[in-house]
């Protein structure tokens, strides 16, 4: 917003947006709302994925908001949504272990976090980078995105579950149309609208499968579920349940989004010239995002994290006023209620789907280079080398450990737990 809001008079002042100090006013509602549409799209992309419910996706996002605000007493401008890095354990897990086990490995997720935040306080903010240095993250988030290719390019192509559900020639058509309007908005749009590269790409594409449904006849869009959708409905809430098995193989996952924390509070703290790592404290932004997580996961939704779409938001806008998240989380709780949402969303093609998939997977494995980038010429010793390529193989190689008769660590999980270990037990490198 490039002008400030003044004060009507010196006894009923308005609360400026640009101001840093929480102050909750309702003349905030408009631009709450637009921070919440710059969220929607990655926000309700996660459960689209991974068939968590989208309305409790929005519900769960708004009050992880709140729960974060609280704990953290309304210092940071940040809004908290559905989590990237655990679409493929939860796509695993659902299909392994079932919805309910899945969302308490989950909620045991972000009691991880928790007891991060607690350690933070006993050890230091150093001691989480320590443990979990640039060497262990960096491939582990590589192998988040890398393991998730095989996915974009069969929903870009019109595979679900081994079935072509769509002719494949219309299916990369809509996926190519819906990847390029991505793209091009990212790299070419100006103001809010470069922060929205995901809703545009839907959108887009949505708008070519209409077209081209009414020029060969087809019926590419699926219209049946925003039919029977009520206008007003109560989220799908889904009861967890703790399977040991389904918790430890999520838990290791949360190794990277735990480190990426650090980077979003860094990011958001560049914007508004407020360290947050010191105060409210690196300890306590932890704490927050862990408690959201966990209420995420005990309601049937995905975990949280802060979304860099909003601090790009807030970069364009100035609107640096936490209280104006406090209208976004609110207005998402109000929008889960929303049945005919939910359904509207059930009808988005599965290409067009896949089509975004493919770049904002792709996008996920470049974090991971970036991450490694930090080590610059330590790149090349012998001991990070080491750990990074026995990471990215035994993440991606399809590699299973079986522990007894209940549970089994593979995938994103294993490797995680592989680069913390050889990160602690390998020798550092001689000079």
């Amino acid at each position: 917003m490039s002008q400030t809001m003044t004060a009507t008079s010196d006894r009923s002042p308005v609360p400026d947006v640009q101001d840093t100090a929480y102050r909750f006013s309702p003349k905030q509602a408009l631009i709450g709302a637009q921070m919440l549409f710059v969220a929607f799209g990655a926000l309700v992309l996660v459960p689209l994925l991974t068939g968590l419910n989208p309305s409790v996706a929005l519900f769960t996002a708004g009050i992880g908001t709140l729960i974060f605000q609280i704990v953290t007493r309304g210092q940071v401008p940040v809004f908290l949504a559905s989590s990237f890095a655990f679409i493929a354990p939860i796509l695993y897990g659902v299909q392994t272990w079932g919805m309910a086990a899945t969302t308490g490995g989950l909620a045991a997720a972000g009691l991880l976090y928790v007891a991060l935040s607690f350690a933070i306080r006993a050890f230091g903010a150093g001691f989480l980078h320590r443990l979990l240095p640039p060497v262990v993250v960096g491939p582990v988030i590589m192998v988040i995105g890398l393991s998730l290719a095989p996915v974009a390019v069969n929903m870009a192509t019109g595979l679900a579950g081994g079935t072509q559900v769509m002719p494949r020639n219309t299916a990369l058509l809509l996926a190519a149309v819906a990847l390029g309007t991505t793209m091009l908005t990212a790299i070419l749009g100006r103001g809010i609208i470069r922060v929205v590269p995901i809703l545009a790409g839907v959108a887009a594409g949505y708008g070519a499968a209409l077209i081209l449904g009414a020029v060969t006849g087809q019926s590419l869009i699926d219209t049946a579920p925003l039919a029977a959708a009520d206008w007003f409905a109560i989220p799908a809430f889904v009861a967890p349940e703790f399977n040991l098995a389904a918790i430890l193989f999520i838990l290791p996952v949360a190794i990277a989004p735990a480190i990426e924390h650090f980077g979003d509070i860094l990011a958001i703290s560049n914007v508004t010239k407020r360290d947050y790592m010191q105060k409210p404290g690196i300890q306590n932004t932890m704490l927050g995002d862990g408690l959201a997580t966990a209420a995420a996961g005990l309601l049937g939704g995905p975990p949280n994290t802060t979304y860099s779409e909003v601090t790009g938001a807030v970069t364009l806008t100035r609107a640096f006023n936490p209280a104006i998240m406090t209208w976004a989380a609110i207005f998402a709780i109000a929008l889960s209620f929303m049945g005919k949402l939910s359904g509207a969303l059930a009808t988005i093609p599965m290409p067009v789907m896949g089509g975004i998939m493919i770049l904002l997977f792709g996008m996920v494995t470049v974090v991971g280079l970036s991450v490694l980038a930090k080590l610059g010429e330590a790149l090349s010793e012998a001991r990070n080398m080491v750990i990074i390529s026995t990471v990215l193989i035994i993440g991606l190689g399809g590699l299973t450990l079986q522990f007894g008769e209940g549970f089994t660590l593979a995938g994103i999980g294993l490797s995680g737990v592989a680069g913390l270990l050889l990160n602690l037990i390998l020798p550092q490198q001689r000079g």
